[in-house]
């Protein structure tokens, strides 16, 4: 219970004195002390904020000491309201609640002012007012409190039985408090996702709910912390409420703005690709583009050099003698509601051609296939009949550089290898056509030396091959020296023949080499005398 006090200063300024009473500690079954005294309380860990200090300070205008206006008093201007009373008269605590009836409800909240009128318990004539500490239930609560001509206590009070409070006066009441601001990440455009990241709140709220508007009015179903704008919503400010909400707290309430939400813009998410042969009679077709989201229309424009082609707006495209020599391209719009257009162009064709050039006649390859011949490629006929041919030789398939002539010199090193002549037809406007003709395999030109030793009724032959581009030949000769034959292998390119018991006289010797794969044959040819 509590009182005010009447001031003189000079002796001009007065204020209303109410002359206090005592009251004794009130014991209730709804109410259970849970400490008594300054050090008491300190002691069982419920403190006093610094009144047992400030005590002999008067508060609001009123008594010092124990009193349980001053009391009060004090921890509303600790809680940041002004030093000054917030109404002019009584200020005794019966008064309180009417004198700021626009604040008082039966709502109790942490910070608030229980308020208690005359005579109800535990207040005497003058009423009561204590501290809200806690809000356990809206039927539960604990409060602190200091009597006038009492003591300072906490006590736990329920609504049941009697000893509840005629009101609640909200002054200054605790609130959820952020210590982490809200804050709203994403760009505000149409189809982009907005997040609203609640923060951090004290004390720990049980709950934080978040509700969107546009231009001050709320989107029906918009209470996710995810938004993701529509259309409808282009050109306004997005704003996202968040209240963070504890049982006996103030709602906590911060309020996070956008700018204007802009147009959405299209992510492609694949490119525009064009299939097909340029060439004339022939159909283009078009793999379009793709985007995310997915647009409502996408429009299709194809091009011949740069310039759009009249009624050309479909997926395909058959190519006309119109367009010969000129590249081809498709470009395809994307647009919907409250999004930027989207455009998106396929890669350029080559120059379109007409139809290949035909081969009227096959070209063949004249010469001998041996090192050192010269091998000619005899072209055929072509239409258009003005159409160029150009050469390239190959070995094994594989280009063989400098040879752009249609003749080619067989070289050493072409033994073994196949040969052929690549003959490119070509015209302007017209595809090119590309003839491959082969030619025989290569063979080394054989070499064959014979040495001779003659004696009594007995010839020694001795026989080298030779064959450039063929190291050491193999293969077999045949010798035959008068009426007598007689073959030999050839290994690592000689070979050795002895004839026996021969009659005496001149004779033709002939050695004749039989070649193999890759070397030609020879023959050497001349005359031997046997003593």
């Amino acid at each position: 219970m509590g009182r005010t006090t009447r001031l003189a200063v000079g002796a001009l300024a007065l204020v209303l004195l109410v002359t206090p009473t005592t009251a004794s500690r009130i014991d209730l079954t709804t109410s259970t002390y849970l400490c008594t005294g300054y050090a008491g309380c300190q002691a069982a860990g419920y403190g006093n904020y610094g009144y047992r200090q400030a005590s002999s300070a008067m508060f609001w205008k009123m008594y010092a000491g124990h009193n349980c206006t001053n009391y009060v008093a004090y921890r509303l201007i600790q809680s940041g309201m002004s030093t000054t009373r917030p109404w002019e008269g009584n200020g005794n605590a019966s008064n309180w609640g009417a004198a700021m009836a626009s604040i008082t409800d039966q709502s109790p909240r942490v910070g608030a002012v229980a308020w208690y009128q005359s005579n109800v318990s535990p207040a005497g004539s003058n009423g009561h007012v204590a501290y809200v500490e806690q809000v356990i239930s809206e039927t539960e609560i604990v409060v602190s409190e200091d009597y006038w001509g009492g003591d300072f206590h906490w006590r736990r009070v329920t609504k049941t039985g009697g000893g509840w409070p005629s009101g609640f006066i909200h002054f200054n009441d605790k609130v959820v408090e952020p210590t982490t601001p809200p804050v709203i990440s994403g760009t505000p455009a149409v189809g982009a996702p907005l997040v609203v990241e609640t923060g951090a709140w004290t004390p720990t709220p049980t709950a934080v709910a978040v509700r969107w508007l546009a231009d001050g009015a709320e989107i029906p179903g918009a209470t996710a912390a995810t938004y993701v704008p529509t259309p409808d919503v282009k050109g306004k400010t997005l704003t996202a409420e968040v209240t963070a909400q504890l049982d006996g707290y103030q709602p906590g309430n911060a309020s996070l703005a956008t700018a204007p939400v802009a147009p959405g813009t299209f992510t492609r998410t694949a490119v525009p690709a064009i299939e097909g042969t340029p060439q004339v009679g022939q159909t283009l077709m078009l793999t379009p583009s793709s985007w995310s989201p997915q647009p409502a229309k996408v429009k299709t424009q194809w091009y011949a050099n740069g310039q759009a082609l009249d009624g050309a707006t479909g997926s395909s495209l058959v190519l006309t003698r119109s367009m010969i020599d000129k590249t081809i391209t498709a470009r395809s719009i994307a647009s919907a509601g409250g999004f930027k257009k989207s455009r998106s162009a396929a890669p350029a064709t080559t120059p379109v051609l007409a139809k290949p050039v035909t081969v009227t006649a096959p070209t063949v390859v004249q010469g001998k296939a041996k090192v050192g011949s010269k091998l000619v490629a005899k072209v055929g006929a072509a239409r258009p009949t003005n159409a160029t041919p150009s050469y390239r030789w190959l070995r094994d398939g594989k280009r063989i550089a400098g040879t752009t002539r249609n003749t080619y010199t067989v070289r050493r090193g072409d033994v073994g290898h196949g040969l052929s002549v690549e003959v490119t037809w070509t015209k302007r406007y017209f595809r090119d056509t590309v003839e491959t003709v082969a030619a025989p395999a290569v063979k080394a030109v054989s070499d064959v030396r014979v040495g001779t030793d003659v004696g009594r009724r007995k010839v020694t032959i001795d026989v080298k091959v030779k064959a450039p581009g063929a190291a050491k030949p193999a293969g077999a000769i045949t010798v035959t020296l008068g009426g007598r034959t007689v073959e030999a292998p050839v290994v690592e390119g000689t070979a050795h023949v002895v004839l026996r018991k021969l009659k005496p006289g001149t004779k033709p010797l002939v050695v004749r080499y039989s070649g193999t794969d890759l070397v030609l044959p020879d023959v050497a040819r001349s005359t031997l005398t046997v003593p």
